[in-house]
């Protein structure tokens, strides 16, 4: 590690140790680690070859009109139910268990955070783990969507069951973005890793941070890394797993 790499993780360390309110705000950057794939990196979804482009494949529009071939591609590779809780998700659970970590803001819908320990996650994109009947509402779990074949039906009602996923041509849910807005402008610091910050409405809630500690851990620069009072190019496991916490 460089002299200025150590200076940083000092700064993040002092930081981390002086603040009783901290917030995370965590992509897919953070879920790679486990083994589950991102989009946008040189290996993502998004440069392998598919019959259909992922973003089309996971849109609304295409689960309506060829649930099938949606449901293919989604048990392919969005359900990861082997994936375990990686040196970021657990360092978080722990800031939060001793009291200095507030509230989990995540662009992923793997439930890393939540199988790590995290008990106030805010899922701006859903999360595999619910899956609900578009009739009845009856609720299903992520094993239900494995183990079924073709479209999933409801055993109450026959109805198709969709994941609580936000797909493409989706909104976000409301009441998860207000309490995340506010979980971001009461923090003093803010962790903000594995994330390309290029993803919006989500990228866009940083911009209610009002305090002077944001800190961007990922491995490649991001477009905020100019408004960042502390950046570390590195790999988010590698660098929370370091701090100490107490």
């Amino acid at each position: 590690m460089s002299e200025q790499s150590a200076d940083k993780i000092r700064q993040l360390q002092e930081w981390i140790s002086e603040s009783k309110n901290i917030v995370a705000f965590t992509g897919a950057g953070c879920s790679t680690e486990s083994g589950i794939p991102d989009f946008r990196s040189v290996d993502g979804l998004y440069h392998q070859h598919y019959d259909y482009p992922p973003e089309t494949i996971l849109s609304h529009s295409f689960f309506m009109e060829k649930p099938e071939a949606f449901y293919r591609f989604y048990r392919a590779k969005m359900l990861c139910p082997q994936a375990r809780p990686n040196a970021a998700q657990q360092k978080l659970a722990q800031l939060e268990r001793a009291g200095k970590l507030m509230a989990v803001v995540t662009q992923n819908i793997d439930g890393l955070h939540q199988k790590a320990g995290s008990r106030t996650v805010y899922e701006l994109h859903g999360a595999t783990a619910r899956n609900y009947c578009m009739d009845c509402h009856q609720f299903y779990d992520e094993d239900f969507i494995a183990q079924s074949e073709g479209v999933p039906r409801c055993s109450v009602c026959g109805g198709v069951v969709k994941p609580d996923v936000v797909l493409y041509e989706e909104g976000l849910d409301q009441e998860t973005v207000e309490a995340a807005v506010l979980a971001i402008s009461r923090a003093d610091v803010l962790l903000v890793g594995g994330t390309s910050l290029t993803v919006y409405p989500a990228a866009g809630l940083l911009r209610f941070y009002q305090g002077d500690k944001l800190v961007l851990i990922n491995r490649d620069a991001t477009p905020y890394d100019g408004r960042a009072d502390l950046v570390i190019h590195d790999s988010i496991g590698t660098v929370l797993g370091g701090i100490q916490v107490g």
